[in-house]
């Protein structure tokens, strides 16, 4: 399934930048829990991967392997694109309005008792949480919100001010 975004590093900057704008410190595994659930919810949204990225059921819960290592001792010096596609930042602004206050340890249960992370850590250490394990998961809504409670509908106005829903264009398949 192809991604919205051509790495996870873009999202990370994302989060960290957010963090930074409100005067606190991204920590990496809260910064690892925010990953795991924008990829959770953005497939149950759109139906769409989010990000080129490999989540491993951790004992400590979901991880990017790649990300945790470039963010362990700080944020990396790297190019990171930060025009996102509208759509998708709307949605990122989303998951930190929703989750960026939680604390590490809430955010922990709302992922590590997920039955994605439950299955994927059955099958082994550091295995894959399967995309659409996680896709199940978060559609259920099994001890996470709602994605309607998590994605909101993009609202915009008319010059004379009244309410539109706007959604991306998608050409019909022929």
């Amino acid at each position: 399934m192809p991604a919205d975004i051509n790495n996870a590093f873009d999202v990370s900057i994302f989060f960290d930048d957010m963090a930074t704008q409100e005067g606190s410190y991204l920590q990496p595994q809260k910064l690892q829990r925010l990953l795991f659930l924008a990829q959770a919810y953005y497939v149950v949204a759109f139906n769409r991967k989010l990000m080129p990225a490999v989540f491993v059921a951790d004992e400590m819960g979901p991880v990017e392997p790649n990300i945790y290592l470039a963010f362990s001792k700080g944020r990396p010096d790297i190019d990171a694109e930060i025009f996102l596609p509208y759509e998708v930042q709307a949605f990122l602004e989303n998951i930190w309005q929703r989750f960026g206050d939680y604390s590490i340890d809430r955010l922990n249960e709302i992922t590590n008792e997920t039955t994605a992370y439950k299955t994927a850590k059955e099958r082994g250490n550091r295995a894959e949480i399967k995309l659409s394990e996680m896709k199940k998961a978060f559609k259920k809504a099994e001890k996470s919100p709602g994605v309607d409670q998590v994605v909101k509908p993009k609202i915009m106005r008319t010059q004379s001010g009244r309410a539109v829903h706007v959604q991306s264009w998608t050409p019909r398949k022929v």
